[in-house]
């Protein structure tokens, strides 16, 4: 397992990297396919100091992507609540494996390398602007699949290529809590 530690606006010391590498190496007796591990520091001035610290997990498996971050007033307090969301959503990423492997399966999940750009649109700052842009390989998946990844990714919609189709498609979270899914078709 890769592990990459990096601060945004702060100093990781050998302290805190040492804290990182040991309690992140727990994630691993999750699941035997992590690859990377990215581990992010920020530290936000402009919050109150309850929560200006935040640590934000990111776990790259061979099929999946696990994501996690908390804020707390110390990194290392923000650590501990990012590895525990981290653990819970991989031990409901083991317990839906297992399940699977038991019982009928349908394609696997796969979603690849997020890069990160800031953009703005708008020189004037008049409309929309921008503000990031995400670019992922989209790869073939049931919907089931694509709502397990939403769910480890905690994001309120996921776009994937149904498998069924070949077609691009969005299952999203609605407001009353059930899944919906929107379907390109032509």
């Amino acid at each position: 397992m890769d592990l990459l530690v990096v601060g945004k606006h702060t100093e990781i010391d050998s302290h805190l990297r040492a804290l990182t590498e040991d309690k992140v190496t727990r994630i691993e007796k999750f699941a035997n396919d992590v690859r990377r591990v990215d581990v992010e520091y920020r530290e936000l001035a402009a919050r109150k100091a309850g929560d200006s610290h935040t640590c934000e997990i990111l776990v790259h498996l061979n099929q999946h992507l696990v994501k996690g971050s908390a804020s707390a007033a110390e990194h290392p307090a923000a650590l501990d609540r990012a590895v525990e969301k981290v653990e819970q959503q991989m031990r409901r990423l083991h317990d839906r494996r297992v399940h699977r492997r038991n019982g009928a399966r349908g394609s696997r999940a796969a979603v690849v390398d997020e890069d990160d750009e800031d953009a703005e649109s708008g020189e004037d700052g008049q409309g929309p602007r921008i503000v990031k842009i995400k670019q992922f390989e989209v790869k073939p998946m049931t919907a089931e699949e694509a709502a397990l990844q939403m769910e480890l990714l905690s994001h309120d919609f996921f776009l994937f290529r149904s498998t069924e189709t070949g077609h691009a498609a969005v299952v999203y979270r609605r407001r009353d809590g059930a899944f919906g899914l929107i379907e390109v078709t032509g």
